[in-house]
Formats: structure tokens, sequence, C-alpha cells
């Protein structure tokens, strides 16, 4: 693991030193690459309520099949891990087995973390030991039967679970073998943007080329140069990372969660590995879209000039770093259009960061343009600026904004 923050660590160890030596600097190391790693594997993003105590569970994690209620992994006695052993909680993060032996669901991405080691698994555990405990309990999982029966796990398991460490490939640089670390290991990117079989295993055919999850869809990674990075230089990725924006678009949704909570405060060198892998897989060959109906390009070509073209300007190309260009943009094109959908009807908010603290929103047309009018503006822009993608119809849209009704995000 890379130098973090050394001074920390040694002032800390040097006030322990004076108080009598009851720790030592190793432990403080262990404890500092400890909070890293929980940064890697964004484990406050499902630990922690917004707005509530640091890592008490408590929050609905939304699956196919039900929510999952996170646990509290503070190191409280009773409601927390704090009598779980080091065995029990390696078994827990790479084993996907609980401190009873019962099966874990993946909603915890233990097919994930299996690639930290066990130093990396008990450095996590040792951090959260650090913290303030705190009694609070959860309240149960909603998962309807015959989900709801944990054995059946074991044949998930059987079908999508493979337990080891991370093997670097020795024909890659120390950098992208990083990279490759991060992204499938403590970053479980592939949570979020690898499509699902019905039973939720990952179809590793498809691997990061964007799912559908929680009323959005996770773009496409890969270097797809119409639905995914393509046209995004290292740096992009590196600064999107980091800043939550770069010169092509912004975080929104849950990503701009990940990019608060964790992207944003990793290191520049993680940062640069991550992006040095995702810029290495192939896109998947693309074939050309159907054209769209001229009538519904010159409706949509009108709304966007009256509604859109004041942020993100007569040729689609926005603000960088401020409001996106849609003619570059990925998610705009991509096959699955229901992000781009939910955004028109409901509006976003950027991720606010310290290196981009505007964190500028988009307002909602949901009040103000019906669903045929949101689809000819959207199959305008998905189409302009020498951009193609396939139509999308009024149905798609009703059915986006009834799923974005039900919903308090």
């Amino acid at each position: 693991m890379r130098a973090f923050a050394w001074a920390a660590i040694l002032s800390a160890a040097t006030v322990c030193q004076a108080d009598g030596g009851s720790s030592s600097p190793q432990e403080f190391t262990q404890i500092e690459r400890g909070r890293y790693l929980s940064i890697l594997s964004d484990c406050s993003g499902c630990h922690t309520v917004p707005g509530g105590k640091p890592f008490a569970g408590g929050r609905a994690i939304e699956t196919p099949f039900g929510n999952i209620v996170s646990p509290n992994i503070t190191s409280d006695l009773e409601t927390g891990i704090g009598t779980w052993t080091d065995d029990q909680f390696d078994a827990a993060l790479r084993k996907g087995i609980g401190r009873t032996g019962a099966h874990i669901y993946p909603a915890m991405p233990y097919n994930a973390y299996t690639q930290m080691s066990r130093d990396d698994v008990l450095a996590i555990r040792a951090y959260l030991n650090s913290l303030q405990p705190v009694r609070q309990s959860r309240n149960a999982n909603t998962l309807p039967f015959p989900f709801n029966i944990r054995s059946a796990m074991a044949v998930w398991n059987a079908l999508y679970f493979k337990a080891g460490d991370y093997k670097p490939d020795p024909a890659k640089s120390a950098e992208w073998n990083r990279g490759k670390f991060i992204v499938d290991g403590p970053a479980h990117c592939g949570a979020c943007h690898t499509p699902k079989t019905l039973l939720g295993g990952d179809r590793k055919d498809q691997y990061l080329q964007g799912a559908n999850l929680q009323g959005w869809s996770a773009p496409d990674i890969t270097n797809s140069r119409r639905a995914g990075l393509g046209n995004w230089t290292v740096e992009d990725v590196a600064t999107y990372l980091k800043t939550g924006h770069n010169r092509v678009t912004a975080a929104t949704g849950p990503m701009a969660e990940a990019v608060d909570l964790s992207t944003s405060r990793m290191t520049d060198e993680d940062r640069a590995a991550i992006a040095t892998y995702l810029k290495s897989l192939p896109g998947k060959d693309e074939s050309g879209s159907a054209p769209v109906d001229a009538n519904v390009m010159a409706a949509g070509g009108s709304i966007y000039r009256d509604q859109c073209s004041a942020c993100h300007g007569i040729e689609g190309k926005g603000v960088p770093h401020l409001f996106p260009s849609l003619a570059d943009s990925a998610m705009v094109r991509s096959n699955d259009p229901t992000t781009v959908i939910r955004m028109v009807l409901r509006g976003a908010r950027s991720v606010g960061t310290k290196g981009e603290p505007t964190a500028p929103g988009m307002p909602s047309y949901g009040w103000q343009l019906d669903d045929r009018q949101v689809t000819a503006v959207l199959n305008y822009v998905r189409n302009s600026w020498g951009g193609a993608a396939p139509s999308i119809d009024a149905g798609r849209v009703t059915r986006v904004r009834s799923d974005t009704a039900s919903r308090s995000d």
C-alpha cells in the first residue's frame, strides 16, 4: 500500500510514547492503512446512513430481490462487531460467511473483497476498532420468499463466487495491476457497472459495460467510443474520479456519492492507476443506429433550443467542468437511457468536492414536458452533433416517470 498521512501517524505515535507507550507506531500504521482501505472499499457508502453515525449501519440497500439493511460495523459489543474474532471478520469480508456460519448476501460485495489479502482486511478491522462504538440495532431485511432463505446462497456462490487474493499479471505494469486490483477488488466497480443475470450474478462477457440499478443506469466504463470512455483521456478519467467533473461530464446520482465518499479521497496515484486500467479495456463493437424520424428530430431540436441551449450551448458543447457536453457524452448515447430520462424528468445535482465545490444542478422538466416531448428532445440530443444512439419511445419515458415517482431519492 502506498504512503498515506505519515505525519499524522508519527504525531500520534509520539503522543502514545509520551503517555507510556501503550500502542506502537506499527499499530498506528495498520490503522491508517485500514482507514485508507475503507475509503477504497467505500464502506461508508453502505454502512452509514446520510447524516447518521459513521459505520453504524441501518441503510437500506435496494436490490432486485428486495431491500437489504446494512449492519452496524462499529466495535459495539452488543449491536456491532466488537465480539467478532479476526477469523470471523475475514470470513465475512472475503468468503461471505457471517459470524454464525450463515451466508451473507452479496449486496456486501465479498465476491470483490476476496481479492484483498487477510492483512488488508485486518487493517480495516483495526481502523473500525479505533473508532467510537455506536449502539444501534438495525431493521430486518425485506426479502420475500424464497430470497430470504440464506442457505440458497450456497448455489449462488457455486455459480458466481471464487475465493482468492488478487494475482498480478506479470505481463502488465505495476500501475495497471494496481488499477485492476482496485477496480475488481476493494472498489467493486462491477457491482454497479457490470450487467447481472436473473440471479444477480455478474455477466462476465459484459464486464463493466453498464447496468441498471436503483432507478439509474450505470454507464459503460470500458473503452467503447460511443457508450464508454473511448473519447476520454487517462487524465479525464482521473480528474473525474478526483473532482466529480471533467471537460465532458459531471457525476450525479449514486456516482456522485461514490466520488464524495471514496474516489475523491483516494491518492492521485491510485486514481491514475484506475484510469490506466479502465482505458486498457477494449470497448464493445457498436453497430449503427437506425435514423430517427425527421419530425421527431425537428420537434426535439425546437425543445432543445428553448429549454437546454442556455447551459449546454446550441452545439451541445456545454461549459467544461460546469455544464456537461451533451455532444461528447457517452452517457447521453448509452444503450440504456434510464439515467438521461430520469435527469430530464427530475433534474439532478452534481457532486461538490474540494477541487470542484460549485456542484451545479439541472432543473426538473418533468412538470413541464410530457412523455412525447421528453422523447423528442432526448432523441434529438442522442442523435445530433455526429452522435448516434438507439431511438427512445414514449413508453420508455412513461415507465421511468412512473418508477421515479415512487422513489424518495
